[in-house]
């Protein structure tokens, strides 16, 4: 079958069961109709069941309290924030703003990834706890094999300020008690009683929370996307306001130059 035959049965055909849009009459989404079975859901509960085909209000409710204390945190130092505030100093619009800062917060080190990464390793970790190898043996060998275990890093304080509040509210909702969320800690204990300087933070204990919901690394992934947009915002509107430029500039003679020391001849 060559390239083009594959996609003769896709060309004006779009076969689907994830929903569609019915013109004048009705819009479907994983087989329920959106006005009539799914018009009382919060846009949270709508969200998990269009990525998940699964409706919980207690996993949207776990949701959104970590979207308000995990993510979205109005500071222009922060990484994806940055790029908002820079479009509202450069007099940019607030949609692609929002559409920079979401494109960044696909990063190695903090963000989607990390979230996903947590996720899949905690999985991991069970699995391997049940066929009889050691949580110690488990973690070294993902150390020796990425020099790191996602959820888990060397903090900048000694620990995350996110954790006690969303474990608080994850309690108050019938959530924290799982077996997921117990392997967390347990490797939290495991780096505080070794010579290793990793400490937990929040992406693992939101990555445990949800594993305990059953959510894959890739449901996660997704309901997380939009997650740091109520942070970048604020920063994009405050930044407009502000003057043309004025995001964190640096003069000339901060910086140390090692290059070429020609001078270089501007044009008039």
């Amino acid at each position: 079958m060559t390239d083009h035959s594959k996609l003769e049965k896709y060309e004006d055909n779009w076969q689907t069961s994830m929903g569609g849009w019915f013109p004048g009459e009705k819009v479907l989404l994983r087989g329920k109709n959106v006005f009539t079975e799914l018009n009382q859901k919060s846009w949270m509960e709508y969200l998990l069941f269009a990525v998940t085909g699964r409706e919980s209000e207690k996993i949207a409710r776990l949701m959104e309290g970590m979207w308000v204390i995990c993510t979205s945190f109005p500071d222009p130092r922060i990484w994806n924030n940055r790029v908002s505030a820079l479009a509202g100093t450069a007099r940019s619009t607030g949609a692609l703003a929002a559409a920079a800062s979401v494109a960044v917060t696909e990063a190695t080190i903090f963000g989607l990834k990390p979230i996903k990464g947590a996720t899949d390793f905690f999985y991991r970790l069970g699995d391997c706890i049940e066929q009889g190898q050691s949580l110690e043996s488990v973690v070294r060998s993902e150390l020796k094999q990425h020099r790191s275990v996602f959820g888990y890093g060397r903090p900048l304080i000694n620990e995350d300020e996110r954790i006690a509040p969303m474990m608080d509210f994850a309690r108050s909702i019938g959530c924290g008690n799982g077996r997921y969320i117990k392997l967390a800690y347990e490797v939290e204990n495991f780096f505080i009683h070794s010579r290793l300087k990793y400490r937990m933070n929040i992406a693992a204990v939101c990555a445990a929370l949800l594993a305990d919901e059953g959510l894959t690394p890739s449901d996660f992934y997704h309901m997380a996307t939009l997650a740091f947009t109520a942070g970048a915002m604020p920063c994009f509107i405050d930044a407009e306001s502000q003057p043309e430029g004025a995001l964190f500039p640096l003069r000339v003679s901060r910086i140390h130059f090692v290059g070429d020391r020609q001078t270089r001849q501007w044009r008039n």
